[in-house]
């Protein structure tokens, strides 16, 4: 059999299972709108947080040219070195850029924890995170969901500070101080804790690792690590996703900046985004759906029916993709609503229309 036909296989035999994959094109005609394949649909599934992908200020900054290579290699630019002495300040530690959350959660993971290290990872942490650990030679403990009890003597915890697909924040105060903590933001980052710091920063914690995006509610794109200087001279030397890039293009660092000084200032926002969160929870109850989480993130499971309530909801032009396999495990397929402070309290109340009675 050709390599291509067994491309052509495996693609069947996904087709068949229902977990074959397309992309589809969504062209924006305002912060929680667009069109897809021709229709008018508002926007259930972005990441966009604060709505500051579609800030004019965030989207004006974009300005200058690609990197052209590494930045050990060819020059970091002005660019970038003034949006990692922005991150120091707002976070009050040094911090590197690194081209996606992927590659910053990579370079964490396979350079910091060595030879007979333990790294307990909570069961369901990102994918980017899970794969950096199986690139490092410490040994792995994987640990049940949001159980510090579980944790015991390892030498490292790695954590998700909002958990992307159960839409929850871990009990951060409650794990044991021993390890060194390694919490990943993503999806609290600008929204959670004082500033948008995250949910360590609500706790009033600061973990000993932080890694943040740009490209959620920081309305661009590349993400970043924050931590002690030693940890920053560490990963410049020995992080492979950083050595080994391109570093971001000047336009994307600009937009990154931009949205950074916003999302500082944005507590207007953040108290809208709360308000639509309780409006879409309340309905959601109502209408007698369970939602996991209590935030920005509204996890629905489903099971088997998920891909078939995400096409109801399209054709009443809501646009919320299903999540199965392998993003979830078998069986907690899920509708996955995310909010954002510049939802309309009529979107939010269509959403609800379409999505019905349970």
């Amino acid at each position: 059999m050709s390599r291509t036909a067994r491309w052509t296989r495996r693609n069947q035999e996904l087709a068949e299972r229902g977990l074959r994959r397309a992309v589809r094109t969504l062209t924006p005609t305002g912060p929680t709108t667009g069109v897809l394949d021709g229709r008018e649909v508002i926007v259930a599934c972005s990441n966009d947080y604060l709505g500051l992908a579609a800030d004019p200020q965030v989207q004006a900054a974009a300005r200058g040219g690609g990197a052209t290579g590494s930045r050990l290699i060819s020059g970091s630019r002005p660019a970038h070195r003034a949006l990692e002495e922005a991150l120091e300040d707002w976070l009050g530690r040094p911090a590197l850029l690194f081209n996606s959350g992927y590659q910053a959660n990579l370079a964490v993971l396979s350079t910091l924890p060595e030879a007979g290290d333990v790294v307990a990872s909570d069961a369901l942490n990102h994918a980017s995170l899970i794969d950096g650990l199986r690139l490092s030679r410490a040994t792995r403990r994987i640990v049940p969901h949001a159980d510090p009890d579980a944790v015991g003597d390892a030498d490292y915890l790695v954590l998700e500070g909002l958990y992307s697909m159960d839409g929850d924040v871990p009990p951060l105060t409650r794990y044991p101080e021993a390890p060194l903590r390694i919490v990943d933001e993503a999806h609290a980052l600008g929204v959670l804790g004082p500033e948008g710091r995250g949910a360590s920063a609500a706790a009033g914690l600061v973990p000993d690792v932080f890694v943040g995006t740009f490209g959620k509610a920081g309305g661009s794109a590349g993400a970043f690590v924050s931590g002690p200087a030693e940890l920053i001279d560490l990963l410049t030397s020995r992080g492979r996703s950083f050595i080994f890039t391109t570093a971001l293009p000047e336009p994307v660092a600009h937009m990154a900046l931009a949205g950074l000084t916003r999302l500082r200032t944005a507590d207007d926002r953040r108290e809208r985004l709360a308000a639509n969160v309780r409006r879409l929870r309340d309905g959601l109850a109502e209408l007698g759906w369970q939602a996991l989480g209590d935030h920005h993130i509204v996890p629905i499971v489903v099971g088997d029916g998920a891909m078939d309530l995400a096409a109801r909801l399209l054709d009443g032009g809501v646009f919320a993709p299903g999540i199965r396999p392998p993003t979830v495990p078998a069986g907690q397929e899920r509708l996955r609503l995310t909010v954002s402070s510049e939802h309309t309290e009529a979107q939010i109340d269509r959403i609800l229309e379409v999505l019905g009675p349970c």
